[in-house]
């Protein structure tokens, strides 16, 4: 018989293995640069990188602040601007088929494209900004919030009706506690995206000065060819990216582990 494996043992395998694969790969990075002779003005080994992150960690951190400062203001509308529409295409099927599609039109826009116009439009550059990342950030919120809203049993449903629930009971105890997993898988989404979102807004921007976000820094060390300050700062962004979603997916799982069977601990 095979023994089972409890959960935290199972949680650190998970945690081993991609960790494994990621020293590797940075072993092989850093070999072959050494190795070829690879000059560090076109592409600088992880060591350099962390001595270059390490030396501009001032610069870099202050950039960083700038852009999640963007990034978180973008997730909030749009966690709150979403959660808020899809209540209403939920309770109206006029307002969805009237509404939605453009949304549809403003999510497939690319926000490179648009976001020129967003900066000429509005004044106050860090109002620009934040519009571009929430943009960005907000169909997903709508898309998967509205689909768990309509995605409440039936049955249950019918039960409701049955014992004479009005539409406002109905939408706080029976539709938005079913449409919780879609609306928390939905922030995970978003975070990513409002990150992306903001940086993209600061390269079309092109804002340098003291209150520049890590955008401005990679261009800045690209003009330079101070590559390896280009990649510290593409680090920070992953680095910063990977808390955001780790973040939501603990937030997510607190609030369903107790009910929700998508987040029930299981022994295997």
């Amino acid at each position: 018989m095979s023994e089972k494996r409890s959960p935290a043992a199972g949680h650190a395998a998970r945690i081993a293995a991609p960790l494994a694969i990621g020293i590797a790969v940075l072993a092989l990075w850093e070999g072959a640069v050494r190795v070829h002779e690879v000059k560090h003005y076109v592409l600088p080994g992880p060591l350099l990188i962390l001595e270059t992150l390490a030396k501009d960690w001032q610069t870099l951190l202050l950039s960083l602040a700038h852009t999640m400062k963007t990034a978180l203001g973008a997730f909030l509308l749009a966690a709150a601007g979403g959660l808020g529409i899809a209540i209403l295409f939920a309770r109206s099927r006029w307002l969805e088929a009237s509404l939605f599609p453009y949304a549809v039109i403003v999510q497939v826009t690319p926000v490179v494209s648009i976001a020129p116009l967003i900066i000429i439009w509005v004044k106050d550059i860090e109002i620009a900004l934040l519009i571009c990342a929430w943009i960005v950030a907000f169909f997903p919120v709508v898309a998967n919030t509205t689909l768990g809203l309509k995605s409440a049993d039936h049955n249950l449903r019918d039960l409701f009706e049955l014992y004479g629930a009005s539409p406002r009971q109905v939408l706080w105890r029976l539709r938005l506690p079913s449409a919780l997993p879609y609306y928390l898988s939905s922030l995970r989404i978003a975070g990513g995206l409002a990150l992306i979102g903001a940086v993209v807004a600061e390269f079309v921007a092109g804002t340098g000065g003291a209150a520049s976000g890590l955008a401005w820094r990679i261009l800045e060390s690209g003009y330079r060819l101070n590559i390896p300050r280009m990649f510290a700062a593409l680090l920070l962004i992953s680095l910063a990216g990977i808390a955001v979603f780790a973040a939501l997916g603990w937030l997510q799982h607190a609030m369903l582990r107790r009910w929700h069977e998508s987040a029930v601990a299981r022994e295997g």
